[in-house]
């Protein structure tokens, strides 16, 4: 499971800095780093195409996971470069836009638009699997999730627009439902197709996300 990311326009990036004169970079050893958007070698090219438009570069880090590892030990290791920063240039997903906002007391910019989590396919696709919905149905779609493979998002398919397999509005890609049905049929529970799901609720999940694992009296006697 990776976070799929892009770069931004760099004029959108120069907007985002147009007050700033130095920034520190900050790119991602994991996700950015195979998506291509955020390793070492993007790193050192936004740092040349950021110099090249009069900032100051105060430094760059790639850390092996953005979202986790802009720790107090990153503020220690960079101490003076980060002072002399401005504002962080941050190659990674929103998560680690985050954490670097709230472990470095500086302003922060992204230099990525965060796609989806997905997984990854043959030739470097990635593909959506999970939206976190809080509805999973995946027991009746034979493991393929309807609300994120299917271009309608339907729960209750397939619809009137599927052709020969190919979905309709999906610039030829193949139709979630018939995925589905074929999976179905191969595992012996295409009865599971006449199961009717209601529309998604979306206040399954409230936003912003919060949970708190709590053991049980049971549990938390053994520790």
């Amino acid at each position: 499971m990776k976070t799929i990311t892009r770069q931004k326009p760099f004029e959108q990036i120069l907007e985002d800095l147009a007050q700033d004169s130095s920034v520190f970079i900050i790119g991602c050893g994991t996700c950015a780093t195979l998506c291509g958007t955020g390793g070492v070698k993007e790193v050192a090219e936004m740092s040349e195409k950021v110099a090249s438009a009069g900032k100051i570069v105060t430094g760059t880090a790639v850390p092996p996971t953005g979202c986790d590892e802009v720790t107090a030990e990153m503020r220690r290791a960079f101490k003076t470069e980060l002072r002399a920063a401005d504002v962080i240039l941050v190659m990674s997903c929103a998560f680690g836009v985050q954490t670097a906002a709230s472990q470095l007391n500086k302003p922060v910019a992204p230099a990525l638009d965060t796609l989806f989590v997905g997984k990854e396919g043959p030739a470097g696709q990635y593909s959506e699997i999970c939206m976190q919905c809080g509805q999973c149905v995946l027991a009746d779609t034979a493991g393929i999730c309807p609300v994120t493979t299917c271009h309608k998002g339907l729960l209750n398919g397939p619809c009137g627009g599927t052709n020969d397999g190919m979905c309709e509005v999906g610039n030829g890609r193949e139709c979630a439902w018939t995925l589905i049905y074929n999976r179905l049929q191969k595992v012996g529970r295409l009865d599971r197709m006449r199961r009717y799901h209601p529309p998604r609720s979306h206040n399954a999940v409230l936003r912003p996300g919060i949970m708190t694992l709590t053991h049980s009296r049971e549990e938390a006697a053994k520790h």
